[in-house]
């Protein structure tokens, strides 16, 4: 999720000579937003408008609330406001109020760690895991606590049909690493109303690996997961198929079988660079060992046919019928069989079709947004919105059928120089239940964002 470029895109479209004008994504778009908003037409709510705090840009007619800021003091009295806010959930809860479930993607080396509770810890060495806020209908904070703690690198993660957040961990440090007493890399599950309901127990059997994000399909209960690998062997998209499908909190825990998927003759995704590139008859493989004991997953032995990689596979969501995941980029340089400036692929599971739906960049307008998509969803009102994790300045953005980009939002706080300016990711991006709010975190200085306004 944090992972910075090496080199901007004006710099790396100077050295190719590539143009610097057109749209900043191709793709067959009508499957992501059939009978929407952006299906009749809507494309964007105009030009950014300088915020005079300097804290967020937005269209006319929009506003933002600030919820929440590291550093401050958790409402419950157990400790300040972690750092490193990244992936989040919103929730409905009564009479109109909403739960937002937070990351908080915390390494070893933290400076402000999750507050250790009792009964919410897993592993006291590690300073990672969510905290929750719930709000009433005007986007009030009624309240702000630890959902879970001693986790490592929540990066993102993933809603449940029976409304939980799963939180993932983008490590695969064992214990006795960055001085943890526990092995990491695995999913949990939070309670976004209760979190003592769920606890800090790892659902193991999903996998122990760099995870990035889930999608639960709400019709068999398969959890979609991403790996976000961004070196050499990279990582996979797996599929777990529980014991207990779609048996509400804590059915999970009952174990499954974790799977890889296999695209016949394609071992890198990155190759493909033509959208609507379809696969059929696309395989799932069993993982060799889950809890990878010896050897990481993405190195294990699938067999002499191999198994499908891809750089930096990142954002992951359901619509429809099927899932959708991103690859944030790929770099040939890096190891990648092609190189790209981001991925959104569809997987079929009633027809096994895998489909590439856009390709970001390189032929794209450098001042406009479009470079290392990462969290994403689907606007209620019709759109994309997609959350830049690249270099420069970060943008919650979206994108339209026809294939047009639109800013939403631009980071306003600077935490470099005057001389050399740079601006912290955006991550987490979702909506109220109504559909009224986005909510939206900054990574750094972790600050988390209600925006309002004349939502189409």
């Amino acid at each position: 999720m944090s992972e910075r470029l090496s080199a901007t895109r004006r710099q790396v479209l100077a050295r190719t000579g590539a143009s610097v004008a057109g749209i900043a994504f191709t793709g067959a778009l009508s499957e992501l937003f059939a009978g929407t908003a952006a299906a009749r037409g809507h494309s964007g709510y105009g030009a950014l408008v300088p915020d005079p705090d300097g804290l967020l840009d937005l269209p006319r007619g929009f506003r933002y609330e600030v919820l929440s800021r590291e550093g401050d003091p958790l409402r419950s009295g157990e400790g300040t406001v972690p750092g490193n806010h990244d992936g989040m959930g919103a929730f409905a809860g009564r009479r109109g109020r909403v739960h937002l479930v937070r990351n908080h993607e915390n390494r070893a080396s933290a400076r402000l760690g999750v507050p250790t509770v009792r009964g919410l810890t897993y592993d006291p060495a590690a300073k990672g895991g969510c905290t929750a806020l719930e709000l009433d209908a005007r986007n009030r904070v009624l309240g702000e606590r630890v959902a879970i703690a001693g986790t490592a690198v929540n990066c993102s993660g993933g809603l449940t049909p029976w409304g939980t957040w799963l939180t993932c961990e983008e490590t695969e440090d064992k214990a006795g690493t960055n001085g943890y007493a526990k092995d990491h890399g695995f999913v949990f599950e939070v309670h976004p109303a209760d979190p003592l309901r769920t606890g800090a127990v790892p659902l193991t059997a999903m996998g122990r690996f760099q995870h990035e994000a889930v999608a639960v399909d709400p019709r068999s209960g398969i959890v979609y997961e991403t790996e976000d690998a961004f070196q050499r062997p990279f990582g996979l998209f797996y599929r777990f198929l529980p014991n207990r499908p779609l048996g509400g909190t804590g059915s999970l825990r009952a174990g499954g079988t974790l799977e890889a998927m296999r695209v016949p003759g394609v071992p890198d995704l990155s190759a493909i660079q033509e959208t609507g590139a379809a696969f059929e008859g696309v395989e799932w493989v069993p993982v060799p060992d889950s809890q990878a004991r010896q050897t990481p997953i993405r190195l294990q032995d699938f067999g002499p046919r191999g198994i499908t990689h891809a750089q930096k596979l990142e954002g992951c969501y359901w619509g429809g019928r099927s899932v959708y995941f991103v690859s944030s980029f790929a770099r040939s340089a890096e190891g990648s069989a092609a190189d790209h400036y981001g991925q959104v692929w569809k997987y079929e599971p009633h027809r096994r079709r895998l489909t590439l739906v856009v390709v970001f960049g390189p032929s794209s307008d450098v001042q406009l947004p479009g470079e290392s998509p990462d969290n994403i969803c689907l606007a209620p009102g019709g759109g994309l919105m997609v959350c830049e994790d690249g270099s420069g300045a970060q943008h919650v953005y979206g994108l339209t059928k026809r294939g047009e980009v639109y800013e939403m939002a631009r980071g306003a706080q600077n935490i470099g120089t005057p001389e050399e300016p740079e601006w912290g990711e955006f991550a987490g991006v979702s909506f109220s239940p109504d559909g009224g709010t986005m909510y939206v975190n900054c990574y750094a200085p972790g600050t988390t964002f209600a925006v309002t306004g004349p939502w189409r």
